[in-house]
């Protein structure tokens, strides 16, 4: 027997195969919800849904304990990845995100995450509320670094390890990542070292470059905000966020807790959040 005729009763499967895949496909197509096929996100439609967008050091993950409770309480939720490379061009790609979310929107962003939030939530008007979890809400033209050096108290820079990369325009940028030994006692002294173990070795550094970089937008000026003072943080000193949450207008809780108080106090910012979805209701 040669080749052509042992492939012959194969590729006649394969022909069958695929008209089975196929016509599985359709029935599956024909009963999928409209929009389905652009992978847009859709809310519940009884309840907006919540997007949380990390800060520096971090990544979606340090939600994990809020999005456990939120989806409890009945709310859609979306964490994105932060590029954490730039403040225009990180704005730029959450506008996206919010771009394919259906309905109501309740937006949260954890420090350097705020400053994300306030400039890709402008002139949305699908974002009804604005949660700051130990966060930056600069003005249009401040930067995330001018309000962390605004008030004495914080430590993060004697424990920043840089760390040089290419640019694709063929410069060197920076990155930067708490040093390791350093992590718990800086960003998460409240979280078991076994667990902050884990976070340092699976931080997300930031480019330099994005915390120096102004901000050109303040949704806080036009959407109603929340925010939740972190006493205990050493990475945005609880002076600076009390200001940024008075100038705001914020409504404004005030917790015990170190610059990781999604992961150490889960149950109180899902609270928060719950109350900016339920304040902001329609």
């Amino acid at each position: 027997m040669n080749l052509k005729s042992m492939l012959r009763p194969i590729r006649t499967q394969a022909v069958l195969a695929g008209s089975i895949a196929a016509l599985a496909a359709l029935s599956i197509a024909a009963s999928a919800p409209a929009g389905a096929a652009k992978g847009e996100h859709h809310g519940s439609g009884k309840k907006p849904t919540v997007v949380l967008v990390h800060g520096a050091f971090a990544d979606s993950s340090s939600w994990n304990g809020v999005i456990k409770r939120l989806q409890h309480a009945g709310y859609p939720v979306i964490a994105p990845a932060n590029p954490l490379r730039g403040l225009s061009s990180d704005a730029a790609y959450l506008h996206s995100v919010l771009g394919s979310v259906r309905g109501p929107i309740v937006l949260a962003g954890h420090s350097y995450g705020g400053s994300v939030i306030s400039e890709a939530a402008a002139g949305d008007p699908d974002v009804k509320a604005l949660v700051y979890i130990a966060a930056f809400a600069p003005d249009k033209g401040e930067s995330a670094l001018e309000l962390s050096n605004k008030y004495p108290g914080s430590t993060l820079g004697e424990n920043l390890d840089p760390v040089p990369f290419p640019l694709a325009d063929g410069g060197t940028g920076t990155d930067l990542y708490i040093e390791r030994d350093k992590f718990h006692d800086q960003f998460a002294a409240d979280v078991p070292a076994a667990q902050t173990d884990l976070m340092a070795a699976t931080q997300r550094p930031v480019a330099a470059s994005a915390l120096e970089e102004k901000a050109a937008d303040a949704a806080w000026k036009t959407i109603p905000s929340w925010y939740l003072v972190a006493t205990e943080d050493k990475n945005i000193p609880p002076a600076a966020q009390r200001f940024m949450a008075g100038r705001a207008g914020s409504r404004t809780v005030e917790i015990s807790a170190s610059h990781a108080v999604s992961v150490s106090r889960p149950a109180a910012v899902a609270n928060l959040i719950e109350k900016a979805a339920t304040a902001t209701a329609r």
